[in-house]
């Protein structure tokens, strides 16, 4: 059989490259719930493993594995809601001080500007019209939104459940890709994947508590209002990568303005985060996530944009565990090897158009490939 010509396989690549984004974007809907499933049943392994030496019927330990899934999600909406609710009950002072830091802005406007109370007063007026013009398409949209989770919910559970059940059949689907000669690469790469996945979704876990508990406590020290919410938002959104922790902080910058009419708590939150995520992107992350996805900081915040533009906020959440997965299959092949490469952080001390060597990649393990070696 004659080699393919490199031009045609780099065209097969992007062809490639572009069904999967459209596939993905049409389909979403689909593929994200079952994406989803996929990562929380790599999680309830260790706990469906260790039931099953436990001599209980292989759909008891799923059954058990999925309500401890439930009762953790349940705990943490739970507590996500009880600080929603003194959110809620601050209402009447929230009220109060948005007035005064209002007034406050007005004032300033007045004194520095052209426009008066009164302009203002009708300008505000204008664009609260506009924006209840647009009220109704929103509300829709948050209704559809509302029930797209609710159908989610409905499905994990059941998506969870026939994953565990029929992982053995899914398994050898696999391996029926491959032929007998790379049985071995595969099996090294599927055990490969569940643990940098498995490794990663702990890490995370970890990060969420490190962040509400040490953030969510200073802030509580320091007498800043809500501060166990701010935690929470902060912790989440900062998984995120890179874009989280500045959204995050905006967020809750918004919720002081909103509750203090005093500047100080933004200032202790500012110098709090900061403190905080220099210790999570320094001591905790690089120990209990970076260093089981090692992927450079170029390919993070583009695969974060293109999964927030394919598949929303959830697109940007799995973002980091498909890319991770996507370059543990492209550093085992012939064909896509370089694009292993792209997405990790071996950056070469010296360029390769001075050392000829570095334009060659002699670290790849093949899986499926039939050009000569």
């Amino acid at each position: 059989m004659y080699p393919m010509p490199l031009t045609v396989k780099r065209s097969i690549e992007l062809l490639g490259l572009f069904l999967l984004a459209t596939l993905i974007l049409v389909g979403k809907a689909v593929i994200m719930p079952l994406l989803i499933a996929f990562f929380m049943t790599i999680i309830l392994l260790p706990v469906y493993r260790f039931l099953l030496k436990r001599k209980l019927p292989e759909s008891v330990a799923i059954l058990l594995s999925i309500g401890l899934m439930i009762v953790t999600g349940v705990g943490v909406v739970w507590f996500f809601s009880a600080q929603i609710s003194k959110l809620l009950s601050d209402f009447p002072h929230i009220k109060q001080t948005i007035l005064l830091h209002s007034k406050q802005v007005s004032n300033w406007l007045s004194e520095r500007t052209q426009y008066s109370t009164q302009q203002q007063g009708q300008f505000f007026h204008q664009q609260s019209a506009k924006l209840l013009n647009s009220a109704g398409a929103m509300l829709s949209g948050a209704l559809v939104s509302i029930s797209s989770v609710f159908v989610l919910l409905g499905l994990l559970p059941i998506y969870v459940f026939l994953l565990l059940f029929y992982k053995n059949l899914l398994l050898r689907f696999v391996f029926l890709w491959f032929p007998v000669a790379h049985h071995d690469q595969v099996e090294e790469a599927l055990r490969e994947t569940e643990t940098i996945i498995k490794s990663y979704l702990i890490g995370l876990l970890i990060q969420i508590a490190f962040i509400v508990v040490i953030l969510g406590g200073a802030l509580e020290i320091l007498g800043v209002p809500h501060a166990l919410l701010l935690g929470i938002i902060l912790a989440f959104l900062n998984l995120i990568p890179y874009v989280g922790i500045f959204a995050g902080t905006l967020i809750c910058v918004l919720i002081i303005l909103a509750s203090s009419p005093d500047l100080l708590p933004i200032v202790e939150l500012i110098g709090v985060v900061v403190v905080v995520h220099f210790l999570d992107q320094n001591i905790l992350r690089p120990r209990v996530v970076g260093s089981k996805v090692k992927i450079n900081a170029f390919s993070s915040i583009v695969g974060v944009v293109i999964g927030g533009h394919l598949a929303g906020i959830a697109g940007m959440f799995l973002s980091l565990p498909v890319i991770a997965i996507l370059k543990l299959i492209f550093e085992r092949t012939t064909m896509f090897a370089q694009w292993g490469v792209l997405l990790g952080d071996e950056r070469p001390t010296q360029s390769p158009m001075q050392r000829p060597e570095l334009r060659v990649n002699e670290s790849i393990n093949p899986l499926n490939t039939n050009e000569p070696q």
